[in-house]
Order: C-alpha cells, then structure tokens, then sequence
C-alpha cells in the first residue's frame, strides 16, 4: 500500500482476530514506533506486548479493579472481556524524565506519536488495530503492572490483529478548510 494512501485513508479496525502481527511483521511495527520523533533522542516511550497468557493476565487485573471500585456487574464483565477484544494489545508507556529543553507533554507526544506509527505499520502489511485509552490508562493498579512511575504516562493501548470486517479503502475527507488557517 502507498505511504500516502495509507495515511489519508486510515481506519481503525475494532473487530480484530488472529493472527496477531508476529515476528519480522511485529519488529517492523515496533522499529516505527521507535522512529516517531524525539526531540532530544529521549526515546520516552515503552512498549509493554501483551499477548496469550499476558492478555489473561490483563482481563483479571480490569476486573479485580472493577469489583474494588464497585461497579455494577455489566461493567466489571466488560472490563474481565476488554483484553480479549484483539489477539494482542501493545501498551505504550511515555517513559518521560525531567529535561531542561523537552518539557514532559512533548514526551507523551512523542510516544502518541509511536501509536500512530506502529498502528500505520501494522495496516501496511495486512494487519490493523483500534488505539483504546480511558479510565484504565490511569488506574493506578493498572500503572504499576505496567512499570509506570508517577512522572509517566499510560498513553494508550494498541489492540492488534487481523481485521474482521472489510472497511472502505476510501474514507470522505473532511472539508479541510474548517481546520486550517493561514498565519
């Protein structure tokens, strides 16, 4: 698939299945990610796969936390469901640290940056994936089992897998001039 179309095209696939990216298919969507870019090569971002057991792993942490925070049982099942949604979900850490010239929000954006890379990479060689955030990106339960210290932010988790449904290769473009001003 052309670059170009790629990017003015993109969509996300929410019904993702498996096979999920593996091997040279994987490292070609992590080394993208590890190409966004990075004011002060800080390299502020982590990616954490989670995959087979570790997708296991994720559904009993969301629903633990569901039943401590007291939801009702129709949420605590979406949470116990919501890792099984993909057959692999990278999390995306921004590792961020205090920096005379990189302020942290560059640092977050930076590895936002690497979601949207790695997410492209996947498309382009047959794949897709849904980039999820919400409440989940800042439990603090959930932040520790992914490594995160207070300065660093969750910023979203990139369900990957094989696309179910067969979307237009074609998406209607917004009228761009309702975005875009000349300075």
């Amino acid at each position: 698939m052309d670059a170009l179309e790629l990017l003015v095209n993109r969509r996300s696939a929410s019904r993702l299945a498996a096979p999920a990216p593996a091997g040279e298919a994987l490292q070609n969507i992590i080394q993208a990610g590890m190409r966004a870019p990075d004011h002060g090569t800080l390299q502020p971002w982590r990616f954490i796969v989670v995959e087979n057991q570790g997708l296991e792993r994720l559904s009993q942490l969301l629903e633990q936390r569901a039943r401590q925070q007291n939801q009702e049982q129709k949420a605590i099942e979406k949470a116990r469901q919501a890792p099984f949604r993909a057959p692999m979900i990278i999390t995306v850490v921004a590792r961020c640290e205090e920096h005379p010239k990189v302020p942290q929000w560059e640092q977050v954006v930076s590895a936002g940056c690497a979601v949207m890379a790695m997410q492209m990479a996947a498309l382009a060689q047959g794949f897709n994936g849904i980039w999820r955030s919400g409440a989940w990106t800042e439990d603090q339960q959930v932040r520790e089992a992914f490594g995160c210290r207070s300065q660093d932010v969750i910023v979203g988790f990139l369900y990957l897998g094989t696309p179910q449904l067969k979307a237009s290769t074609t998406v209607l473009a917004p009228d761009t001039a309702l975005f875009v001003s000349y300075f």
